[in-house]
């Protein structure tokens, strides 16, 4: 059987097929646009654990949420990502408590060397009421909900020339490589070095020319980033616990319902707990894996660095902003 289309018949099955097209893309619109936009800022490389971290997050929240990821910096520089999220150009972030500490100088305690004395110490003090409070001043002034610290190990002094370092008078003409912002600076200056602003990723070619002789970070980062194969020694002053804040906008946390806020909350902690275990586990595999590539491990005088650092930081400006009593808070956990 022949059928005959007319110029009538065709122009309403045309119409009735653009109806039933709009009707599924408005839906698909409308679904799009109740998801909530989350795009995520980090320095540390897409090889981190904490990539792998924030994609288990992203994973977890569901289909509510479109996430997106920018690692190594991509996104916005180190330091940068508070002022980011300020100005409504980025939703989530992870930052240093010393990128804190520049808008909210009583948070620098909390980035000062030899504060906490292992990661368990850094979590149960954030879990306190004492950590609580601390949480709070800053949320508050920067307009930031804090979802929690990410532990990424403990920071080593590793460096590309061949005199080893005992106590902080060996670092004297150290130019070691430091992340820009006062606290940073005066970290690098607590362990009796010179310090030297440079972003992260510039850190291999700093010490591969000679830019810089050393720098400071957890053995994962000398691993991921390959610092290890333009070094000649790591000296083990475990002289801070490191971590970041994953960080979310105050007005994406405040748009939340409460059941949105608790399991957006319970995706973080998973995510976080999950990063810190790896984190501990590649750490004690990792000094001897480095030996292996020829570099020398060793610990120096630990306690005249601590002596050293402690005394630096009572004696600077920098204490003076810091909460009445809350060292001897800390301390006490």
């Amino acid at each position: 059987m022949t059928r005959t289309f007319t110029r009538r018949s065709i122009l309403a099955t045309g119409i009735a097929a653009i109806g039933t097209v709009a009707l599924l893309g408005f839906g698909n619109v409308a679904s799009a646009a109740e998801k909530t936009k989350l795009r995520f800022s980090a320095v540390f490389s897409e090889q981190d654990i904490r990539a792998d971290m924030m994609k288990k997050f992203a994973a977890d929240l569901g289909d509510n949420y479109e996430t997106e990821l920018y690692y190594g910096g991509n996104l916005f520089k180190q330091t940068t990502e508070i002022l980011a999220i300020q100005r409504g150009n980025l939703e989530m972030g992870n930052v240093s408590p010393q990128d804190i500490a520049t808008q909210v100088p009583a948070f620098s305690i909390l980035s000062s060397a030899y504060l906490f004395r292992d990661a368990d110490h850094m979590r149960k003090f954030f879990k306190s009421d004492a950590g609580q409070e601390m949480k709070s001043l800053a949320e508050d002034q920067l307009g930031i909900h804090i979802l929690g610290p990410t532990y990424f190990g403990t920071r080593q002094v590793g460096l590309r020339t061949d005199q080893k370092i005992n106590t902080p008078e060996d670092m004297a003409d150290i130019k070691l490589r430091m992340p820009g912002g006062d606290a940073w600076q005066f970290l690098g200056k607590a362990l009796g070095a010179n310090p030297t602003p440079m972003a992260y990723a510039e850190v291999y070619t700093g010490l591969q020319t000679g830019a810089i002789d050393g720098q400071d970070n957890p053995l994962p980062n000398v691993e991921n980033m390959k610092f290890y194969e333009v070094m000649k020694q790591i000296a083990l002053t475990s002289h801070l616990v490191a971590y970041d804040m994953l960080v979310v906008s105050s007005k994406v946390w405040d748009d939340l319902r409460a059941d949105e806020q608790e399991a957006f909350q319970k995706a973080a902690d998973d995510a976080i707990n999950w990063s810190q275990e790896q984190h501990l586990a590649r750490e004690q595999k990792l000094a001897d894996f480095f030996k292996e590539q020829g570099l020398e491990i060793y610990t120096p005088d630990v306690d005249a660095f601590r002596a050293h650092a402690q005394k630096m930081y009572l004696e600077s400006d920098l204490s003076k902003d810091w909460p009445k009593g809350m060292l001897e808070r800390i301390n006490a956990l």
